[in-house]
């Protein structure tokens, strides 16, 4: 074996030569410096469509981001081609660090987690009031994704003149979650439009409904410049939606700095991701009371703190029913 000394010189080391005369692998990845900014609007099949400026790039994900995926919402670093021109494509390499995530999986059985959107404020679950008749446990469920990441809610009631809203309010009352109660007329007519309208500026807000709730046609009537070319139409017989949303987008508002993110119609929302002890963040008036409960408890067993806590006049009971009710809505069928 060869020995070297102090003083070797480099030129007597042996390398192996390049049989493909490129440059070697390397695990120092350049730092992008002058990367643009960007915001990501829509994916379809591995291209994302960016807004960088004033202008849309379309873009694909960098290689050294590994299994790391951008969504609707992301805050993103671009080089490459940022024209917007036809056929040309520029590369995210960097995904800002997220504020808020909305995440579901298929169903509760589901391991694999899905991101709808990042970097939203606010959560507006759509539900009608008839035609289809409103499904509460979805919306627990949506509640429960909203608190977990993040995420203020909002409900908006539609078809108001098939069924009057007072049951739902009644349920989701001591939660003092904002809503809007909204008809087809006034769909038409662009009142409930501005009504809604006024819960979004300066907001990112991520539209979530089931298919044939009138979430789309709402999203149209709020930008009016962005229509889709098609709004759903309910199954007479199953009572179900035609989805006609395919992919999350993100649209401006065009009076005023929000943004909204039209998603598709979900039938399931999982919360097989959910760590249901983040969802007492949510009651700031009920969290104190957790102090003198047992470790890993889960709030709906009879050595829980709340119950004397709520007793002594801390705090309403209906806002504890309603806490137990969302920690339990995993283990209830959505349609129940």
């Amino acid at each position: 074996m060869r020995r070297y000394g102090k003083h070797t010189d480099e030129d007597d080391i042996r390398t192996r030569p390049n049989r493909k005369g490129n440059r070697p692998r390397t695990n120092i990845r350049p730092k992008h410096e002058d990367a643009a900014e960007g915001l990501v609007l829509t994916v379809d099949r591995g291209r994302l469509t960016c807004l960088v400026e004033d202008r849309t790039v379309m873009a694909m994900k960098a290689r050294e981001l590994g299994r790391k995926a951008a969504v609707v919402g992301d805050r993103v670093a671009l080089v490459g081609d940022l024209s917007g021109a036809k056929d040309t494509l520029a590369r995210i390499v960097r995904i800002e660090e997220r504020t808020s995530v909305l995440r579901r999986t298929a169903d509760d059985d589901d391991p694999y987690e899905r991101v709808v959107v990042a970097n939203a404020d606010q959560l507006a679950i759509v539900t009608a009031l008839a035609d289809p008749e409103p499904r509460p446990r979805l919306i627990d469920r949506c509640l429960v994704a909203a608190f977990d990441g993040g995420l203020e809610p909002l409900l908006v009631m539609t078809k108001s003149d098939l069924a009057p809203p007072d049951k739902l309010l009644e349920l989701y009352g001591a939660l003092d979650i904002p809503y809007v109660v909204t008809s087809r007329e006034e769909l038409e007519s662009g009142d409930a439009a501005d009504r809604v309208r006024e819960h979004l500026h300066g907001r990112v807000t991520a539209f979530v409904g089931h298919s044939g709730v009138g979430k789309t046609t709402l999203v149209n009537a709020l930008v009016p410049l962005e229509r889709r070319r098609t709004t759903g139409q309910v199954n007479a017989v199953t009572g179900r939606g035609r989805h006609t949303t395919t992919s999350a987008l993100a649209l401006p508002l065009s009076d005023t700095d929000g943004w909204v993110v039209d998603t598709p119609g979900v039938r399931s929302f999982g919360l097989a991701h959910i760590d249901p002890s983040r969802v007492i963040h949510a009651f700031p008036d009920l969290e104190p009371g957790t102090e003198g409960c047992p470790r890993a408890c889960s709030h709906d067993e009879q050595d829980c703190a709340l119950d004397a806590w709520v007793e002594e006049g801390h705090a309403d009971p209906a806002r504890l029913y309603s806490l137990r009710r969302l920690l339990a809505t995993r283990e209830r069928k959505e349609g129940d």
